[in-house]
């Protein structure tokens, strides 16, 4: 009798979502402006982003003056580039602020988006790193996914790796066995939370809390993530509605469909409480619906207030396409006061 009424509703659930494999969808919309491009790919130093612009983190670095990192895209693979604005809008590339790891080291392929955090007297750097990466030309990366650190003096460089330093490690068995990738990091009375990407060895992914009392030192993982690995989120941008003390996480979706799976769309995440966050509060800020030049794809969001708005920056390849590479970079706007949708 039991398995009579299981397959039918499980039959149900997998035919009832717009994913062939069921995975979540969201019920809700909270719908961004989208302007467009803002920062094409193709015209970096050197070609260093001469196959794509993507993976990016947007922060603050003084009154006047913005700082993009995204992976550029280039001869030598993808390596985190810095680019600055006035504005939001005009961006004055300078190329790569990370290099190539040796031979044996852990970056050797790639060392890629960084994310940052200023404690006061010093730039950190959290960022990805790999061996494996897929053949010439493209040089995508390839797991594991690795958390590896950088400091330095000020938000524009030079960046000095750490190589005695290890934040933490993909764990065999785990949810985070083959993803470990940096996240966006604040500070609470107790200790630093880094909401890191995790993904298993069946590249099913989510988000989970790592915890340090010293961003110099090692991180303890949180036995749990915040939302189940079939929610298929990756990569962390972090906004604190003052109005109604509401948490606002937004994160990149990955899809399927017949052509196979890639970002396609950019959510959102609502709590009060960082340490609880129910999987049923989120929804859909920016994809095909609402962007203006890429119908099928959208990648990774970084997030910062802008005025009465918050910016929200996204990468894309346009059109119909899904691929990883020539990507640029594109913005939408969302107003303020965020408040979580209802319907």
């Amino acid at each position: 009798m039991s398995r009579i009424l299981i397959f039918p509703i499980l039959f149900f659930i997998l035919c009832s979502s717009k994913y062939k494999d069921g995975r979540p969808e969201c019920k809700f919309r909270l719908d961004a402006k989208d302007t467009g491009i803002v920062m094409p790919y193709g015209s970096g130093p050197d070609s260093c982003d001469y196959l794509g612009a993507r993976d990016l983190w947007v922060f603050k670095a003084n009154d006047s003056t913005f700082c993009m990192h995204y992976d550029a895209a280039g001869p030598k693979g993808w390596l985190a580039s810095l680019a600055i604005s006035k504005d939001l809008v005009h961006w004055e590339k300078r190329g790569p602020i990370l290099q190539l790891g040796k031979k044996d080291e852990p970056d050797s392929k790639s060392a890629s988006y960084g994310t940052t955090y200023y404690d006061g007297k010093k730039w950190h750097m959290f960022y990805l790193g790999t061996p494996n990466v897929s053949p010439y030309p493209n040089l995508i990366p390839s797991f594991p996914y690795l958390n590896m650190k950088a400091e330095a003096d000020s938000p524009f460089g030079p960046w000095v790796k750490r190589r005695d330093i290890i934040p933490f490690k993909p764990q065999e068995h785990s949810f985070y066995s083959s993803t470990a990738s940096p996240g966006f990091i604040l500070k609470t009375k107790e200790e630093y939370l880094m909401f890191f990407s995790a993904a298993d060895f069946t590249v099913q992914r989510t988000i989970c809390i790592a915890r340090t009392k010293d961003l110099d030192g090692p991180w303890k993982v949180d036995l749990s993530p915040i939302v189940p690995l079939v929610e298929q989120v990756e990569n962390t941008s972090i906004y604190y509605e003052d109005s109604n003390q509401t948490w606002f996480l937004f994160t990149n979706h990955i899809g399927l469909d017949k052509d196979g799976e890639y970002t396609d769309a950019v959510w959102v995440y609502w709590s009060k409480d960082l340490n609880k966050w129910d999987p049923a509060h989120k929804a859909v800020v920016l994809d095909g619906q609402n962007c203006t030049w890429s119908h099928r794809c959208i990648g990774l969001p970084s997030v910062i207030r802008y005025k009465n708005q918050l910016a929200v920056f996204y990468d894309a390849p346009g059109g119909n396409s899904t691929s990883h590479m020539r990507r640029s970079i594109g913005l939408a706007f969302l107003k303020l006061p965020l408040i979580p949708p209802n319907k």
